[in-house]
């Protein structure tokens, strides 16, 4: 995984991400979020954990886990071959359990403004169906 981006940088990317979409009027972005956990100072070795096995194995459920930060993700779901001509964009930033409500704001209003210049999807012909089907259990 590459670096994660400071939200400042993820924010102005995303936005192009958006706009260059907007541009082609086709494609997928695809927005994901988990939490992150990984911390290497809180590994345990195999013979603490064997040792907490012994004692109680349902101790650690009972402790509540600490709040983590949050990693987000965008991209462009480009292929592999799009992935070697450089023309997938990546885009990753951990948000601290401190700054969600500010980050899910400006998240917020940054994926209304990209979604804001979709076409509305054509429905026509699943109308049409609904349409000859009802005709059908009418006549019957």
């Amino acid at each position: 995984m590459s670096k994660p981006l400071s939200q400042d940088e993820f924010f102005t990317a995303l936005t192009a991400l958006f706009t260059t979409q907007k541009q082609t009027q086709k494609g997928t972005i695809l927005l994901t979020q988990k939490r992150f956990t990984y911390d290497e100072s809180a590994k345990e070795t195999p013979e603490q954990e064997q040792q907490d096995d012994d004692q109680d194995p349902l101790a650690s459920l009972s402790t509540p886990l600490p709040p983590a930060p949050i990693l987000i993700r965008a991209t462009n779901s480009k292929s592999k071959e799009h992935r070697k001509e450089g023309k997938k964009v990546k885009l990753s930033t951990l948000v601290q359990p401190d700054d969600i409500d500010a980050f899910y704001a400006r998240y917020a209003d940054v994926c209304k403004a990209g979604m804001s210049g979709l076409k509305p999807r054509d429905r026509t012909k699943r109308k049409a169906k609904e349409k000859a089907r009802r005709k059908m259990k009418a006549q019957a």
